[in-house]
């Protein structure tokens, strides 16, 4: 049977002509600013348009683009290449959020494939409702109006699964010096979300210190000296910490080693080409760092490939749908979401 996997991310523009459209089709989810279409459309407009130049800068130092969709398709390619080996034809499709390939486009492509299962795979480890939630409601209003209706199958989270820790776990283990582990400060990094949310019921957080939990177990390092830490912040709300920033300029007072692992990211985009890799390496510096190390993101690490391709085939055939309890609950109490349960 012809099985659909699509891959959902938050995606980059791809030329600086793009970063405002970009920008503005960001703030204008619903799930990210949770107003009135009335209210949310002037406003996703004004802040788009003063965020621009600064965005444009960050994406010039990047080579005038974000490299996400390059990136996902390299995550394609192998996890369909990971799959050859099944008795069933699979294909991946791709749908970013906020830029193109957007979801109208893409089902397009999958109704000329005419599958006769489709499995929906977040590429976000940990669920939250304005990265996976808002990818996956999306799709299925698109499908409604496209009167698709193949059966489908959701993967909603995976935090914890063995071979993502793994994957991990390895390319952390490349960076740390053991000799000088007394030395050194393990920061992992997350993107945050505003307070708020967390108190509304989203499972983000918790599923981040869940993975955090999981490698700092799965390193089995005696002595380890770790902080989880969330990154990118803006606006005018509280958003949950401590902050990326405040803790590396603690850790680079003490002359520490700081070693970062973009913990929640699976490619590399502006916050750790950019944000990681550049404002917050300076900032090490100049607060005493005696060296400032970044862990790669996983991308196609062969044991990630491996972790996808084990959550596609158990959402394949009905295993599982999701690894989170909180999430499970959410999907239960969710009408529309029922039947993929």
């Amino acid at each position: 049977m012809k099985k659909a996997v699509i891959l959902f991310n938050l995606g980059g523009p791809d030329s600086l002509e793009a970063v405002e459209p970009f920008l503005f089709n960001l703030f204008n989810d619903p799930a990210i600013i949770s107003l009135p279409t009335f209210l949310r459309y002037p406003l996703a407009k004004l802040i788009s348009k003063r965020r621009a130049p600064i965005a444009k800068g960050i994406y010039s130092e990047m080579g005038g683009k974000s490299p996400i969709l390059e990136q996902t398709q390299s995550q394609a390619d192998a996890i369909e290449e990971s799959l050859k080996e099944e008795n069933d034809e699979y294909k991946c499709f791709i749908v970013m959020r906020c830029w193109n390939p957007r979801a109208t486009e893409t089902i397009k492509k999958v109704k000329e494939f005419n599958p006769g299962q489709i499995i929906l795979l977040p590429l976000y480890p940990q669920f939250s409702n304005a990265t996976s939630g808002s990818s996956i409601n999306e799709w299925l209003d698109v499908c409604k109006k496209e009167d698709l209706n193949t059966e489908t199958k959701i993967i909603c989270c995976y935090p914890n699964e063995k071979d993502f820790v793994l994957s991990y776990s390895n390319l952390i283990k490349e960076k740390i010096i053991k000799e000088k582990l007394n030395e050194t400060t393990l920061i992992f990094s997350a993107h945050g979300l505003p307070e708020n949310k967390i108190k509304q019921g989203d499972p983000y957080q918790s599923q981040v210190e869940s993975t955090v939990d999981a490698l700092v177990k799965h390193l089995s390092i005696p002595g380890l000296n770790y902080i989880l830490s969330y990154q990118s912040r803006v606006g005018p709300l509280k958003w949950i910490g401590p902050s990326t920033d405040d803790v590396i300029k603690e850790e680079s007072k003490k002359n520490k080693i700081i070693i970062v692992v973009p913990v929640a990211f699976v490619s590399e985009h502006s916050e750790t080409l950019v944000e990681l890799d550049i404002e917050y390496s300076k900032l090490a510096k100049e607060n005493g760092s005696k060296q400032y190390i970044r862990v790669p993101t996983v991308t196609i690490e062969k044991n990630f490939i491996n972790s996808l391709k084990s959550s596609i085939l158990a959402a394949s055939k009905g295993e599982r749908f999701t690894s989170s309890l909180r999430c499970a609950e959410k999907f239960k109490k969710c009408p529309r979401l029922q039947k993929y349960n």
